[in-house]
């Protein structure tokens, strides 16, 4: 069931769920303080732990996940393959990476920072790696940008081609997850129908025009696929690290990325294994093919086909990590506020990812050979996190204060006059776990970021000031944005965000 066979009436009242269910708890902070302020003041404490818990769980993870990260960069996954190979892995040498990297107008030095990346991998054969340019049709000089690139790389890499993905095809949106389809089924139309290559020694990656992989994020790929006997029911995962520009942009854009990258970490590390592959991912070509490519109807397509996959394949697929992190720009812009608008643009996009919500829940509705608690759980993790993302800040800035200031009466009782205390002391608390957050940033961050200088350091240190505000704007608002606009039936658009 593709998403394109969801448009019930019903189907359109799940995608108001997300909208709904946030308003009326930022409402009911409002009209509740009037009401019943007893109620809000429970419900305030109760997320206030909940907060307190994910805080230090995300750092403590965080934590692990750093030393998982050295641990990976100083392994020699080839030699690892050698020592630790049995019967039933597959041969490394015969392993091909298929790198799909849809773009649309990104230049050609832009582009060329990518292939670098792929060029420079390490620990394997370059000639395993199949990069594939998904160029846009419709986009200005298509065609002359990929052939000065396929030029320019033609010795790099074991093939490199170029795919043209058609404007304006019937019922598909504009957007990454259309044009990457087309290339895949292109990819396969060359070299597996055509050619005859075995499809179960393939990987494939989707990736941005920006990404640049660790260099030896392919080794390591490689390792795991070979090893892997459900290698066929697999994401593979590395933390994304906004550092490639990180240091040049403004504040309140720093400030989400730097606490984006150690919450990155610390998904990858969480033991229930309920996170979801994002951004720059692997799979096996096999499962793409099977589940019939990426659907090409919506806007955000990560978390998107991992859920078409869970439920194709009955439940059983599940990501794993690969800690080699992946730099990517963070949003930028040619002025301050250009800058703040595209990363508020980005954010909104990211958002609209609560269309999965829906799309989950339907997909569950129909797939009863998927066992009910693997189905509740992942629908449970796709509500969690956007009514967290576009709620905490009212919540957490708002839910105290609001009771004792909207009902003079409540902030007689002892209830009403501790609440703001025990918020102010929990949140203050919650600042270590900040403060681990940041001393990881500093631990991660390439040399050439480091604060070098006292003056440096100062501004570093000044901006997480900032982080209220920043989060709001650069966060929560654009969150709440999206989910609005999917309750009033407001379609939205793909809107590449621009990288300079």
């Amino acid at each position: 069931m593709s998403s394109q066979n969801t448009n019930s009436r019903f189907y359109r009242l799940l995608e108001m769920i997300p909208g709904l269910v946030s308003w009326n708890i930022i409402l009911f902070l409002i009209w509740g303080s009037i009401l019943v302020p007893r109620a809000v003041a429970y419900f305030v404490i109760g997320f206030l732990i909940f907060w307190f818990y994910q805080s230090f769980r995300s750092a403590i993870l965080g934590i692990a996940g750093y030393f998982k990260i050295k641990a990976a960069e100083k392994t020699d996954w080839y030699q690892k393959y050698q020592a630790e190979r049995k019967k039933r892995w597959l041969e490394w040498e015969k392993i091909k990476h298929i790198i799909i990297i849809p773009n649309y107008n990104e230049s050609v030095e832009k582009l060329s920072e990518n292939l670098d990346c792929l060029a420079n991998q390490k620990g394997i054969d370059r000639h395993q790696l199949i990069v594939v340019l998904a160029m846009e049709e419709r986009a200005a000089d298509a065609h002359q940008r990929a052939r000065a690139l396929l030029k320019k790389y033609r010795h790099s890499f074991g093939k490199i081609i170029a795919t043209f993905h058609p404007p304006d095809i019937p019922g598909e949106i504009k957007g990454k997850a259309s044009n990457e389809a087309w290339a895949a089924k292109e990819v396969k139309k060359i070299f597996i129908d055509q050619k005859g290559w075995d499809i179960n020694y393939l990987t494939v990656t989707s990736c941005d025009a920006d990404t640049c992989f660790h260099p030896h994020y392919f080794a390591a790929l490689t390792y795991y696929f070979a090893r892997d006997p459900k290698r066929y029911l697999k994401f593979w995962q590395s933390p994304i690290f906004w550092y490639k520009n990180l240091d040049r942009v403004p504040a309140p854009i720093r400030i989400v990325g730097v606490i984006g990258n150690i919450i990155y970490i610390a998904h990858l590390k969480d033991p229930e294994g309920l996170f979801f592959n994002y951004s720059a991912y692997s799979l096996s070509f096999k499962l793409l093919d099977d589940v019939g490519y990426w659907d090409t109807d919506i806007i955000p397509e990560d978390w998107h086909i991992f859920l078409q996959c869970f439920f194709a394949k009955k439940g059983k697929v599940t990501v794993e990590p690969i800690f080699l992190p992946t730099n990517i720009d963070a949003p930028e812009g040619k002025t301050y506020f250009e800058a703040l608008k595209n990363r508020y643009l980005q954010c909104q996009r990211h958002a609209w990812g609560a269309t999965d919500i829906p799309y989950a829940i339907e997909r569950a509705r129909h797939s009863p050979d998927v066992p009910l608690l693997p189905k509740l759980l992942r629908i449970y993790k796709l509500i969690e996190t956007h009514l967290i993302w576009s709620t905490n800040w009212f919540i957490l800035t708002l839910g105290a204060l609001l009771p004792p200031l909207l009902n003079p009466q409540f902030f007689q009782t002892s209830l009403g006059y501790n609440l703001p205390k025990f918020a102010r002391s929990l949140l203050t608390v919650c600042l270590i776990a900040l403060i681990i957050i940041i001393f990881l940033d500093n631990r991660l961050k390439p040399k050439n970021q480091t604060n070098s200088n006292w003056l440096q350091k100062l501004i570093y240190l000044f901006q997480w000031f900032l982080m209220p505000i920043a989060t709001l704007f650069m966060s929560v608002l654009p969150g709440l944005d999206a989910q609005t606009r999917l309750l009033l039936g407001k379609r939205l658009e793909y809107r590449v965000t621009k990288k300079y």
